[in-house]
C-alpha cells in the first residue's frame, strides 16, 4: 500500500499538472471504484482543480464548484501520468482522469479490487475519510508519546494504525523500529521514556529520509516506481538477508497478508520472535535466538 512518503509524492506531482486545470471527463472500468452516487460523478466533470491535498493514505481533489474527489489506493492502486486520450489498460485498468493536458490513469494490479473513488458534495465531507492518526512531521515529542500510549498494542500495530499515526504501514513501520532499534512486540503500555524519544525520532527521520528520496526519483517526471519493496530499504522485504548494521540474518512473521521483517540482533537482543505458521510447525524445534539459527 503506497503510505505517506509515496503519497506526498504522487500529491506533489499532481499539483504541478492538474491545478487550474480542467477535468473534461472521467472514464471509469472497474465497476466496484465508486463508492457514491450523491452526487454524481458528472458534477466534477467540466470543473477545474483548485486543490489536492493528501488526508492520511487518500488523494483528494478539490474542484472549483466546492466538490471533491477522494482517492484511497489500498493496497495495489497505482496512479500514472499519460498524453491526453489514453484510455485505462486491459485487465488492470481502473480510470482514466481526461485533463486538458494530460490524462490521469488509476491501475489496479490483482484479483483483489479494494480501491475506492468517494465524490463529496462539499469540503466538510473530507472529515468523514480521515482517520484522525497525527501527523508525526508536525507533531511534538510530548504528542507523540501521548498518541503512543493512549491504547495497549505493539508497538508495530500502533503505528500501522491509522486513528492513531497518519500515513504510516506495514513498510515503513519495519524500517522505522529498525531504525530505532526496537522490537515491534514492544508493548506501548510499557515503553520507556528513552524508547519513546527513540521511535519519535527514528518515524520523523525515516519518513523525511524517503519522502526526499522518492521526490528525487521522479524529479524529472511522475512518481513511476511506487511499491513497498525497495533495494535501499534496510529489513523490509529483506527476509533471509544479511542485516546492512549487524550482517545477522534478517527474520519475518507472517500474519494474514502481511509480514513483519526484523533484525534480532539490532532488534530484539538476538532472540527470535515466534512465526506462528512455523513455530506450530517446528514446535520444540524452534530456535530460540539468532546464534541457534546462524550458527
Amino acid at each position: 500500500m503506497p503510505e505517506l512518503p509515496d503519497v506526498v509524492v504522487y500529491v506533489e506531482s499532481l499539483r504541478e499538472r492538474v491545478v487550474g486545470e480542467r477535468l473534461e471527463r472521467v472514464s471509469i472500468r472497474g465497476p466496484s471504484l465508486l463508492r457514491t452516487f450523491d452526487p454524481p460523478l458528472e458534477a466534477v466533470e467540466g470543473e477545474s482543480v483548485v486543490e489536492v491535498r493528501r488526508i492520511g493514505k487518500r488523494i483528494a481533489f478539490g474542484f472549483g464548484n466546492g466538490r471533491w474527489l477522494v482517492l484511497h489506493l489500498m493496497v495495489a492502486g497505482r496512479l500514472q501520468w499519460k498524453p491526453p486520450g489514453t484510455k485505462p489498460p486491459g485487465r488492470i485498468g481502473l480510470a482514466a482522469f481526461a485533463f486538458t493536458h494530460g490524462t490521469l490513469v488509476l491501475t489496479e494490479a490483482g484479483t483483489k479490487k479494494r480501491a475506492s473513488l468517494h465524490v463529496l458534495a462539499d469540503e466538510s465531507q473530507l472529515a468523514e475519510h480521515d482517520r484522525g492518526g497525527l501527523e508525526v512531521l508536525d507533531a511534538s515529542l510530548d504528542e507523540f508519546r501521548e498518541r503512543l500510549t493512549s491504547r495497549s498494542h505493539t508497538v508495530k500495530r500502533a503505528l500501522c494504525d491509522p486513528t492513531l499515526f497518519s500515513g504510516i504501514g506495514n513498510a515503513y513501520s519495519d524500517e522505522i523500529l529498525y531504525r530505532a532499534r526496537l522490537s515491534p512486540f514492544v508493548r506501548t503500555k510499557s515503553i520507556d521514556d528513552e524508547s519513546v524519544e527513540r521511535l519519535y525520532a527514528a518515524c520523523r527521520t525515516v519518513l523525511a529520509e524517503w519522502t526526499d528520496r522518492l521526490r528525487a526519483e521522479s524529479r524529472d517526471g511522475f512518481p513511476k516506481k511506487v511499491t513497498a519493496f525497495r533495494p535501499e530499504m534496510a529489513v523490509h522485504g529483506k527476509f533471509g538477508e544479511p542485516c546492512p548494521d549487524c550482517g545477522a540474518t534478517v527474520q519475518r512473521i507472517r500474519y494474514a497478508d502481511n509480514e513483519t521483517n526484523y533484525c534480532p540482533r539490532c532488534q530484539t537482543e538476538g532472540r527470535l520472535l515466534a512465526d506462528r505458521s512455523l513455530s506450530r510447525l517446528l514446535k520444540d524445534d524452534w530456535p530460540r535466538n539468532i546464534d541457534e539459527l546462524d550458527g
